[in-house]
């Protein structure tokens, strides 16, 4: 396919879609399957057991190698979600075959790896569009507080705290996770939370200083770190704080607290509220908002209409770019035990 032929505004045209990868990636076919806009071709998986029966349940073809999708001319999406440390490779050869791209986070593993697929993204002029699933900006909860801070509602925000809490510690120890080189809890969950510190204050952190221990998986065969907490430090004087918990003994769950000058918001066991005094015989305001996505596979739609109808997304792809250059710079301080600056592609 000529690059120039994807500029093309089509409103009526028919997108083909491929996911790869069958674990969340069956939620990203469920959601291309009900567009109207767009028709799910094929389903690859490394399991060709479980791509068979993804592709019945969709009345879809499967693909027997990855190779397949990438030459076929009706497809002109791929949805990645296959594990982490085939997304780089995965994502090179999507654009190089003229694939607008989707791709489940974290988008890479490496700073080296995101210098090769910006590369990429440079050589094909932007003209095809790369999204990641940062799913957690379609919660309304987020939606709502991202509008209330830009209304000044809580006045300076000075500090912003996040918390990842997996409870899913087999995720790593008997996991695909688990066996995959360097593997990085922050990228693979703490990710989220960084997303929505600098989608909510409209900041980028300067620098970075991470921690990390392996108590809770010290008798595995589990490498890595599965709790890393990192600080952020912004021009502003903002100071944010991730932690990244897979070993933790409590629900999945996102638990966000952002304090302002006039107000705070916390979002954690008790729902989501606001404290607008520091009176103790005064109550905070619950929000009755939902705290989740509706669905894995939301942001795929407007991916999809972007497309077809030529919807600049230069913006929110350099956005992912600069998430996985915070990420990355989270795990070098990690390594090296001091402070880095963050260094954006």
């Amino acid at each position: 396919m000529d690059v120039k032929d994807l500029n093309i505004v089509n409103p009526s045209r028919i997108l083909g879609a491929a996911v790869v990868g069958l674990g969340v990636g069956e939620l990203h076919a469920e959601k291309y399957s009900s567009l109207s806009n767009c028709k799910l071709c094929l389903v690859y998986d490394l399991n060709k057991n479980k791509a068979k029966r993804v592709a019945e349940r969709f009345g879809c073809g499967y693909a027997k190698e990855f190779e397949q999708i990438l030459n076929d001319p009706q497809i002109d999406i791929i949805s990645i979600a296959s594990f982490d440390d085939a997304h780089c490779e995965q994502i090179i050869n999507s654009l190089s075959a003229g694939k607008h791209t989707f791709v489940e986070k974290p988008m890479c593993n490496t700073f080296t790896e995101l210098e090769a697929i910006k590369s990429a993204w440079n050589n094909c002029k932007h003209s095809l569009k790369i999204s990641s699933n940062l799913i957690l900006r379609t919660a309304i909860i987020y939606k709502w507080i991202k509008k209330v801070i830009s209304s000044g509602e809580l006045g300076e925000i000075y500090a912003f705290d996040g918390d990842y809490l997996s409870g899913r510690l087999w995720k790593i120890t008997h996991g695909w996770r688990g066996k995959i080189k360097d593997y990085s809890v922050m990228k693979g969950g703490g990710v989220h939370l960084i997303d929505l510190m600098v989608w909510l204050t409209g900041q980028q952190p300067t620098s970075v200083i991470t921690f990390g221990n392996r108590i809770c998986t010290r008798n595995s065969e589990f490498s890595g770190n599965d709790f890393m907490t990192s600080t952020f430090k912004f021009d502003s004087g903002l100071i944010g704080r991730i932690t990244a918990n897979l070993g933790c003994v409590h629900r999945h769950q996102h638990v966000v607290r952002i304090f302002g000058t006039k107000a705070t918001f916390i979002c954690d066991d008790a729902g989501p509220r606001i404290h607008r005094t520091s009176n103790p015989e005064e109550s905070f305001e619950s929000i009755h908002l939902d705290t989740l996505p509706v669905h894995k596979g939301d942001l795929i739609p407007n991916f999809v209409k972007s497309i077809i109808e030529n919807i600049d997304l230069t913006s929110e792809t350099q956005a992912i770019f600069d998430l996985m250059s915070m990420c990355t710079a989270c795990d070098e301080a990690l390594a090296i035990n001091r402070e880095v600056e963050i260094l954006y592609l």
